[in-house]
C-alpha cells in the first residue's frame, strides 16, 4: 500500500482521498484555508449537469449523462429538485438552432419537450427561437461539504487544514529514493514524518495547479484563467421555482443557489457568457501570479446593471430581479476548451517528479472521471 499526500480540499480532493484511503492506501490531505471546499467548489453554478449544456461537445455531454444519475444517487441529500429547469435557444448569436439542439439532446439521450404555454408567455420571441423544459438539478454545496467529511471522518485519513503547501521535492526520505516531500508555510506546526516519504503527491489546487509547480521549479501546464462574478439575485415571484439557460452564444443562465437562502427561499445565481469574466489571462511557459492574490487584491466592481439589463430583453421579468450579492472566484479551464466549450478533466501523472500528478476538473460530475483515470492510469 502506498503513502500519499492531497494537495487541496476541494470537492475533488476530498473524493479522491476517500477513495484512496478506501483502497487501503494511507493518505493525508492538506489544505490552505481554515475549512474544506471554501472556493470553485462552492463558487459555482452549482449545476449537477445532464449534459444539456454542451451542445457543441458531444463527449463532454455523453461524460455528463452517464455521470448524472450516480451523483444524484450518491448524493441525494445535497441534490435540490425543487424547480423547473428551461434551456432557451438564441434566435439571435447562437451557434445552435432549436433543431440542432434538440437533435444534439436526442443524440445523447437527454429527454427534453417544450416547454409550457405559461412559461412562453415569459419570453419575447424576438430574441428566443425555442423554449425547452429538461431534466437536470442543483446541489447545495454546504451539505455536500458536509457529507463527504462525516465520510472521511469514519476512515483514518488526516486532514491538516491552514497548511499551505508552497512546494513539492523528491528524494524526501532517505531510506526511499523517490519518496516526496512537502514544503509548507509553517513548517514547524507538523512534523517531520507527516510531510516527508510519500509514494504519490495530487495536486488538487484548481486554479494554484500552476502556482504549485512553479514554487516547485517544474514545467507549468497550459491554463487559462478567468477572474469571474456570479451574482446572487431574488428573482420575481412567478420564476422562483425556476431556472433558466440561454443557449448557445454570449447569454445567460439564472438557477437556484441551494447553498444561501433569503426569507426561506433559495437565492439564485445569476451568471452572463460576456458579463460573469471580467478579465483573462493564460499561463503557458512563464511564472504564474498567485490566482488567490489576484481574487484578494481585485477591487471587485460588480457586473451586475450590465447582467440584468442585458437579460431582461430575452425575459422581461428578469427586470424586475433583486441584487443580493456576488461570489467571486478565479475559473480555470484548458485553453482548448474556448473552442468547443468541452470541459473534460486534466489529469497529468509523474509532473515533472516521479508521483507527483495534477488533477483538475471544469464540473462536479468530473470527479468519477478522475476516479476511472487514477486506475486506468497509476492502478490505485
Amino acid at each position: 500500500m502506498a503513502r500519499i499526500a492531497v494537495i487541496g480540499s476541494g470537492f475533488f480532493g476530498l473524493y479522491l482521498a476517500e477513495y484512496l484511503t478506501l483502497k487501503g492506501h494511507t493518505v493525508s490531505v492538506f489544505e490552505k484555508e481554515a475549512e474544506s471546499m471554501s472556493h470553485a467548489s462552492y463558487h459555482n453554478q452549482a449545476r449537477v449537469h445532464n449534459g444539456y449544456h454542451y451542445p457543441r461537445s458531444v463527449l463532454t455531454a455523453f461524460r455528463s449523462r452517464v455521470s448524472f444519475p450516480r451523483f444524484v444517487a450518491e448524493f441525494p441529500e445535497a441534490v435540490y429538485r425543487a424547480f423547473d429547469q428551461y434551456y432557451l435557444v438564441g434566435r439571435k448569436l447562437s451557434k445552435v438552432t432549436a433543431h440542432q439542439f434538440a437533435s444534439f439532446c436526442q443524440r445523447i439521450g437527454a429527454p427534453l419537450e417544450r416547454a409550457p404555454e405559461n412559461f412562453q408567455r415569459l419570453v419575447d420571441e424576438h430574441y428566443i427561437e425555442e423554449s425547452f423544459k429538461v431534466h437536470e438539478y442543483a446541489f447545495d454545496a454546504t451539505i455536500l461539504r458536509d457529507l463527504m467529511l462525516k465520510r472521511l471522518a469514519q476512515l483514518p485519513t488526516k486532514i491538516a487544514y491552514n497548511t499551505e503547501i508552497i512546494r513539492v521535492r523528491g528524494g524526501g526520505a532517505k531510506h526511499r529514493d523517490h519518496a516526496l516531500a512537502l514544503l509548507t508555510s509553517d513548517q514547524a506546526a507538523l512534523s517531520p514524518d507527516m510531510v516527508d516519504g510519500f509514494d504519490h503527491v495530487f495536486n488538487c489546487t484548481y486554479s494554484r495547479l500552476n502556482y504549485l509547480l512553479a514554487q516547485s521549479q517544474l514545467e507549468l501546464i497550459p491554463l487559462k484563467h478567468e477572474f469571474t462574478e456570479l451574482c446572487l439575485v431574488t428573482v420575481p415571484e412567478p420564476l422562483r421555482h425556476i431556472g433558466i439557460t440561454v443557449m448557445c452564444g454570449p447569454f445567460f443562465s439564472v438557477m437556484p443557489f441551494p447553498a444561501v437562502r433569503h426569507a426561506g427561499q433559495p437565492l439564485h445565481s445569476f451568471s452572463h457568457v460576456r458579463y460573469t469574466p471580467h478579465y483573462e489571462w493564460y499561463e503557458r511557459d512563464h511564472c504564474p501570479v498567485d490566482p488567490y492574490a489576484v481574487l484578494a487584491q481585485d477591487p471587485k466592481h460588480t457586473a451586475w446593471p450590465y447582467i440584468r439589463r442585458d437579460a431582461a430583453r430575452y425575459l422581461p421579468l428578469l427586470d424586475q430581479t433583486q441584487y443580493h450579492s456576488s461570489l467571486w472566484e478565479i475559473k480555470t479551464v484548458l485553453p482548448r476548451s474556448e473552442s468547443d466549450d468541452s470541459r473534460p478533466i486534466l489529469f497529468r501523472t509523474n509532473v515533472g517528479l516521479k508521483g507527483l500528478h495534477c488533477v483538475m476538473g471544469g464540473k462536479i460530475d468530473n470527479v468519477y472521471d478522475v476516479l476511472a483515470a487514477v486506475e486506468r492510469e497509476l492502478q490505485l
